[in-house]
């Protein structure tokens, strides 16, 4: 091999790791605000990161909560009389409580109460009780609301990245949901 290949396969095999890391996306420091639906990070700090596989094994142990805070449309306000409205169907892990809006980087004051009391329902008020949090694959909700239930003071969140995608990729069972109702709605 000639010295000058040889100088540019070893500059290659040190500029590829290092693009491929700069691609992946990193913890921001707040709540994710804008572009909910894009790459999330690997890591959540403090949380534990789950694959479809141990969500399943913690699923099927029955060992901790699923929390989904998947958002779902309001219907709206000024609809004409006589419309019909109908909610688009959310199917999400069996026995999971839908927490529905709470993965947004704000949340509104009665928003926020309503997901501190839906994770008092879900741990049953011990804040050692493990909480699974999940959305979709690439939803920045989830992460949101993960690290919001850190924030709150929960020491065993599990953070599932690819949700109920992931799932039913796996061919794991799933139900058709209901939200938590909400004092607002």
């Amino acid at each position: 091999m000639s010295r000058p290949l040889a100088a540019a396969f070893v500059v290659a095999l040190l500029v590829v790791p290092a693009l491929a890391q700069q691609q992946e996306p990193f913890e921001p420091e707040g709540y994710r605000t804008d572009n909910y639906r894009a790459p999330v990070p690997a890591t959540l700090a403090g949380a534990r990161v789950l694959t479809t596989g141990e969500a399943e094994a913690i699923w099927r142990a029955s060992s901790g909560t699923f929390v989904d805070v998947m958002p779902r449309p309001p219907k709206p306000k000024n609809l004409p009389a006589g419309t019909v409205w109908r909610d688009a169907p959310r199917r999400n892990i069996p026995g999971s409580l839908w927490l529905p809006d709470t993965g947004y980087g704000n949340l509104p004051r009665a928003v926020d109460d309503y997901l501190q009391r839906g994770l008092v329902r879900a741990s049953r008020g011990d804040k050692a009780a493990l909480l699974v949090i999940y959305c979709l694959a690439d939803c920045w909700m989830s992460w949101n609301a993960a690290r919001r239930a850190l924030a709150y003071g929960y020491s065993n969140i599990a953070w599932y990245p690819d949700g109920t995608d992931g799932w039913e990729g796996a061919k794991l069972p799933t139900e058709e949901a209901q939200p938590d109702p909400r004092p607002d709605q």
